[in-house]
């Protein structure tokens, strides 16, 4: 039986290896990249293993390719599989999109169109990666820039309905929420009032961008502190879902491990302000 996580987290990083084993971070656990670790020996895995003695891990990947149309790739969830084995996450996650089409690899989290058919066919393709890891699968909500002509779902009914066809659960990305809500209009709030309660399984909180070009739209890099607006949806978060486990994601322009951990402060204060603010309300 899987453990739950708990607590607050980092995503690892090569740039925190000897940083981590050095001190006494205050993280309560660690996200990895699943494909920086399937491939056995070499320093990645060596520092894994030194990583697993000390702290939980969750698996987070992104090359599953949940929602293409090509027969899911069978040496790659055998690959998986030999990771999960080894480090014992707490969770395995991927991205609900598609990443690659033949023979083409497009290294994006491309977004599906949101309608009864994709929900029936991701649905279908999780139950077969759960078959095969043997645990259940949490898929990540991801960050849009247009929406397709056949849409019939919004956003949150598209989650809602996946994570229940499927089993899943579902990796709240909150940057992501804050991107989409602006660059589709939506109420961010409102959103978050719409997802089933029981379904959410984690939490990442990144920071975004203003596209360059003048556009208007935000845009996802991960490559930022986390920035106010976000922090305010994270509170409503966890005014929603509760103790959720969160973590930092950085992936661009990575800090000293510090800044980091101080932004993880943040999130640890934050939740129990809200928290202890819902207690007040209901006592």
């Amino acid at each position: 039986m899987t453990m739950p996580l708990h607590g607050f987290g980092l995503g690892l990083r090569p740039h925190h290896y000897d940083a981590l084993l050095a001190g006494a971070a205050a993280v309560d656990w660690l996200e990895i990249v699943s494909e920086n670790y399937l491939v056995a020996g070499g320093r990645p895995r060596w520092m894994l293993d030194r990583m697993i003695e000390r702290w939980p891990v969750a698996m987070h990947g992104v090359s599953l390719n949940i929602g293409g149309r090509d027969p899911l790739d069978r040496d790659y969830l055998h690959a998986l599989r030999g990771l999960v084995r080894q480090t014992r996450p707490r969770i395995v996650s991927d991205h609900l999109c598609w990443t690659r089409h033949g023979e083409v690899h497009f290294h994006d989290l491309l977004p599906l169109p949101q309608n009864e058919d994709t929900v029936r066919h991701v649905a279908q393709r999780v139950r077969q990666v759960q078959d095969v890891l043997g645990l259940a699968l949490v898929l990540e909500n991801v960050s849009s820039y247009l929406r397709f002509a056949d849409d019939t779902l919004d956003e949150a009914q598209f989650l809602s309905a996946i994570a229940s066809e499927s089993g899943c659960g579902l990796l709240l990305d909150v940057n992501n929420v804050f991107v989409n809500a602006h660059n589709h209009g939506f109420d961010a709030v409102a959103f978050l009032d719409r997802l089933p309660r029981g379904t959410v399984r984690q939490i990442h909180l990144a920071g975004h961008s203003e596209d360059a070009r003048g556009s208007g739209l935000l845009i996802d890099t991960h490559d930022a502190p986390v920035p106010d607006g976000v922090w305010s949806l994270y509170a409503e978060a966890v005014r929603r879902f509760g103790e959720v486990p969160a973590m930092i994601e950085r992936d661009d322009h990575i800090p000293p491990l510090d800044e980091l951990l101080t932004e993880l402060d943040i999130a640890r204060q934050l939740a129990a302000e809200t928290l202890e603010v819902q207690m007040d309300r209901a006592a």
